[in-house]
């Protein structure tokens, strides 16, 4: 059974940094690609950074040069280390694991929830 469990939420003063953790329950070698998605209230999920198994990432224009995405593989984890954080960036924080065994499989974790405020 797959699981993703985040952790690292909380909140935070603009400007300030945070670094959320996705651990898996399984090797990250079975993923084909990991990301970081977020979901504001009233708004869609959406993708805000990505690494593939070959450790290429892609980030949303939105958190270029502030956030960065990266794994763990002896720790079966992928981090987000979030800096210069901004309050448009407060949303639910969800890790996501995709899979290939002949067909795809999306596993998501519970998600975290980053607040931005003063």
């Amino acid at each position: 059974q797959v699981q993703l469990v985040e952790s690292g939420g909380g909140l935070v003063q603009p400007g300030g940094s945070l670094r959320l953790s996705c651990a898996a329950s399984v090797t990250i070698f079975s993923f084909t690609s990991m990301g970081w998605y977020r979901q504001a209230p009233g708004k869609p999920r959406e993708l805000v950074a990505s690494i593939s198994r070959g450790d290429n990432v892609n980030y949303a224009d939105f958190v270029k040069g502030r956030f960065t995405i990266s794994k763990h593989n002896a720790m079966n984890t992928m981090t987000l280390q979030m800096n210069s954080l901004k309050p448009e960036d407060t949303a639910v924080y969800y890790c996501k694991g995709d899979q290939y065994n002949g067909a795809w499989a999306a596993y998501w974790g519970q998600g975290t929830q980053v607040t931005v405020s003063s």
